[in-house]
């Protein structure tokens, strides 16, 4: 079998290499579906898989800019990836990513990250799992705050333009301060973030709640309630998409306002941080019913680069071993230290592979977690704790949609 990689070059394809993951998801894609997603890519950051002139597989990548610890750096959203079941298990996927990683090492891109629909597939290729999330589901009785206060501040409820005006600056405030969140352009604002499609709700519309502290925005919130009624009384979800506010006050008013909501039974998030304030503001914490999740696998392109682009804690330094069989320029080791990255020849402290490296690059995991569970060799002496200082970050990565 001959199988060609190469960039879409127009919206058809573009719908064409789109279908390939909708096959799986049950859904088809027609051309003004294609010209939608054509909003927010590249068309030639879209990888297609031809067997003749058909296309039978497809791997995009937005152009981010993700924030790391201390900064951020460019990056490759990965998305829509998939072959037909009629070329799968043929080297087909190997292909795409071999390609995709090496577009985005020409672009610059120093990491891709993406969100697994299967958790093995990925890791072959370089990638490791970098942060983790939960889900929430609190029965509105249960909503009691651990230190009772008075609520103070306003909030409004915005249109689309209004929104997408105030709305990105307290995003931004929020994004310096967890690793692992993307920059969103205007255009993913406007058109997928704060659009509210009639055609695609599975629940009431969406509602933007902005909350105000002393006239000033303080944080916001994306939800929609879906009403039922159990006999003769409201049973309905408030589902919370974000809710997002760059200082501890405007955490505590916006989640006290939400839980304040009338003829509802229960509220439900997802995409939260482990380390929510959810879990010190409630009473009864335990009620939030949290489920652990994956979040987000990273991939380490340029691993000089991406060390670098990254600050570190205290004046200590680790050398690493680093294995990477994808992009061999990668492998040797790396002493790292706070001035960043550079190769070295000096003895190594931690041996470890790309993808067990991208698990503590955000911050999700520990070089300790890492040699607990095998996935790193400690070669000196107390080297895990004394990298787990340096990498320490103090707060978990988090990205809080799935792109």
């Amino acid at each position: 079998m001959s199988i060609e990689v190469r960039p879409t070059a127009s919206v058809d394809e573009l719908r064409d290499a789109l279908n390939v993951i909708s096959h799986y998801f049950g859904t088809e894609n027609q051309l003004e579906d294609a010209e939608r997603f054509a909003q927010w890519i590249d068309l030639e950051r879209m990888h297609a898989a031809w067997d003749g002139d058909r296309i039978v597989g497809g791997a995009g990548a937005f152009s981010y800019l993700v924030s790391v610890p201390g900064g951020e750096v460019p990056a490759a959203g990965v998305t829509v990836v998939g072959v037909l079941p009629t070329h799968r298990r043929r080297g087909v996927l190997t292909e795409m990513m071999k390609a995709q990683l090496e577009d985005s090492r020409v672009r610059g891109d120093l990491v891709a990250y993406l969100w697994a629909s299967e958790g093995t597939i990925y890791g072959r290729y370089g990638y490791g799992l970098a942060s983790r999330m939960g889900s929430m589901s609190l029965a509105r009785e249960r909503t009691a705050f651990a230190q009772p206060f008075t609520p103070r501040g306003t909030v409004r409820l915005l249109d689309l333009d209004e929104a997408a005006r105030l709305f990105p600056p307290l995003y931004e405030q929020v994004r310096t301060q967890r690793a692992g969140m993307f920059l969103r352009s205007p255009t993913w604002w406007e058109t997928r973030n704060l659009f509210d499609d009639p055609a695609r709700r599975q629940a009431g519309p969406l509602h933007r709640a902005l909350l105000e502290l002393d006239g000033a925005p303080a944080g916001y919130a994306l939800y929609r309630v879906k009403q039922e009624w159990q006999a003769g009384s409201t049973a309905g979800t408030v589902t919370i998409r974000e809710a997002f506010a760059p200082t501890p006050e405007g955490t505590r008013e916006l989640w006290r306002w939400l839980f304040d909501f009338d003829w509802t039974s229960q509220f439900s998030a997802d995409f939260l941080p482990l380390d929510h304030p959810l879990f010190l503001l409630l009473a009864e914490p335990r009620r939030l019913r949290f489920a652990v999740n994956e979040g987000v696998w990273l991939r380490l392109i340029d691993v000089g680069g991406a060390l670098s682009g990254r600050t570190y804690a205290g004046d200590g330094e680790i050398v690493l071993d680093v294995a990477d069989a994808l992009l061999p320029e990668n492998a040797g080791r790396w002493r790292v230290n706070g001035g960043g990255a550079e190769r070295t020849t000096a003895a190594a402290d931690l041996r470890l592979d790309v993808a067990s490296l991208a698990g503590v690059y955000l911050g999700g995991f520990g070089f300790g977690e890492l040699v607990r569970a095998s996935r790193a060799e400690e070669l000196t002496s107390g080297a895990a704790g004394r990298a787990d200082a340096l990498f320490h970050t103090g707060v978990l990565p988090w990205c809080p949609e799935i792109f």
